[in-house]
């Protein structure tokens, strides 16, 4: 155990700042530009490096590393779980059957054979890089995503495939490093106490953590409130929790924090968007972190395991993703581009990093070979799949066009109606939908001009010849899963708001009214 250094304490906390610092500044430039946040932050940590400001210069062995790497995969997977819609992916079960199924596996299985030919592993060893490298990367995943450009069903398949092919791959890597020990012989007892362990007190812990801090949330906030702030805290700490919770049974802290996530999704707790934009946004910043650790001098031992035999395994790794998900995607009958888009974009980043170092962690023979050919992989994959956005023809598509009234009109028609007291109403008869400037109630009074506005503060403004627009700024989740829908609301997600406002030519001098529920 390292002793307690007020130097190493001070530059641990200087860099968390400049981490931060850098994101928030450069987050718009970045989306602007559409150059790959990962690759920034790589430079970062070069800079800070050993060959820059010699600030950082970590080994595999490090516990800050460790300590970073573990909270970065479980917020990832935990963050993950939340942001899953039930709803949708029941709807899309096939499409997530045929990215996770055929895809993903199909792809770590082609990997896992190619490391154990191309470069002589040990089969457990290249099952473990195979899983690892077969992991897309989510913060290159968001970016992409975020784009308005992409087709709608190239971003729901990456957005199943990031949020869902992390908890297929884990277990494969966790019971493929049972057998990188050299040779284990096993009792059929132990293998059923490892299976225990990694597939039920994992999972089990996490379940039951999940239930007690929604059930817990859920009778605080009936009785006394919760401020939205600290309710955007809270699942975190049930992230944290579900955690140790298993790692103290000898279960999988990973499962158990997806586990948690997806034990709060399942029971639609009403956890407010800003937890999970904080949430994401956490899990976001704790990766670029680990990112910058990584690329102040670990990642580039990448370039030291160089040969043609290790190029030749990194570029298969890259392209064999194609045509395993074209083949896969076939039955789906998606447009070609959709399909091409979804095949080409697998970038490997910290999600593979991560994954393979459980066994360094471990301390199995071999695992330091396996990070130093993953670091090569990842760094290739950043270059390639990093900027090849930018490439990118941007064009709006049909589903992004700015909304027009008929399109008001029959989206209301079929999600339900505008509520006066914000509870949904199943009722589909658009004739009884409340008519926002239909009434002429007194003049506008002192009351609109607080940050929240009634239906009928809405109508005296109209009333009084006041210009006012409708906006629904509901993220895609609560939008898309909502039955609720304000009638003749101009739809504008919380992203692009400045491009959106431009293409739905908003009056500058309009009352604005954001409906979000």
């Amino acid at each position: 155990m390292e002793s307690f250094s007020p130097e190493l304490f001070a530059t641990t906390l200087a860099l968390i700042g400049v981490v931060v610092l850098v994101a928030a500044l450069l987050s718009g430039a970045i989306e602007r530009t559409g150059l790959p946040q990962v690759a920034v932050f790589l430079a970062l940590g070069a800079a800070l490096g050993p060959a820059g400001l010699g600030m950082i210069d970590l080994t595999l062995d490090s516990p800050t590393l460790r300590i970073v790497a573990t909270l970065s995969l479980a917020l990832v997977l935990f963050t993950d779980a939340v942001s899953l819609s039930v709803a949708e992916t029941r709807r899309h079960a096939g499409l997530a059957g045929l990215v996770l199924g055929p895809g993903t596996l199909v792809t770590a299985a082609l990997t896992a054979l190619a490391g154990w030919w191309l470069l002589g592993l040990p089969w457990p060893a290249a099952i473990v890089l195979g899983a690892a490298l077969a992991s897309t990367d989510p913060v290159i995943l968001r970016g992409l995503l975020r784009r308005r450009d992409i087709p709608a069903p190239t971003r729901l398949a990456l957005r199943l495939e990031g949020g869902l092919n992390d908890v297929v791959l884990l277990p494969i890597v966790l019971v493929a490093m049972a057998f990188m020990g050299g040779d284990v012989v096993r009792t059929p007892l132990e293998w059923a106490q490892l299976g225990v362990d990694l597939f039920l007190l994992g999972p089990l812990a996490g379940v039951l953590v999940g239930l007690f801090s929604v059930g817990t949330l859920d009778l605080v906030r009936r009785r006394v409130g919760i401020r939205r702030d600290y309710e955007s805290l809270y699942a975190l700490g049930v992230a944290f929790t579900a955690f140790a919770a298993a790692e103290s049974v000898h279960g999988s802290g990973f499962l158990a924090a997806f586990a948690a996530g997806l034990t709060i999704t399942a029971l639609d707790v009403e956890l407010c968007d800003c937890f999970l934009e904080y949430g994401e946004t956490t899990a976001e910043m704790a990766l670029l972190l680990t990112f910058v650790l990584l690329g102040s001098s670990l990642i580039w031992s990448g370039f030291g395991v160089l040969s043609l035999a290790a190029l030749a395994f990194a570029l298969f790794v890259l392209l064999v993703r194609v045509p395993v998900f074209l083949a896969a995607l076939a039955p789906a009958k998606l447009e070609r581009r959709s399909s091409l888009l979804i095949a080409w974009f697998g970038p490997r980043g910290l999600s593979s990093l991560l994954l393979v170092l459980l066994p360094v962690f471990a301390e199995l023979p071999g695992a330091q070979a396996l990070f130093a050919t993953c670091c090569l992989v990842v760094l290739i994959s950043v270059l390639l799949h990093g900027f090849s956005p930018l490439l990118l023809r941007r064009r709006t598509t049909n589903d992004e066009r700015p909304p027009t009234t008929d399109d008001a009109e029959r989206t209301t028609a079929d999600r339900g109606l505008f509520p006066q007291d914000g509870v949904g109403s199943d009722r589909q008869d658009t004739s009884e939908a409340i008519q926002l400037f239909a009434t002429t109630p007194p003049a506008v009074e002192e009351s609109t001009r607080s940050t929240r506005i009634t239906v009928a503060e809405v109508e005296r403004l109209a009333a009084a010849g006041a210009p006012v627009a409708v906006v629904d700024v509901r993220t895609e989740r609560s939008y898309g899963t909502s039955d609720v829908i304000a009638a003749g609301a101009l739809r504008m997600p919380p992203d692009n708001v400045v491009e959106r406002a431009r293409e739905l030519r908003l009056d500058p001098a309009a009352w604005i009214v954001l409906y979000c529920t």
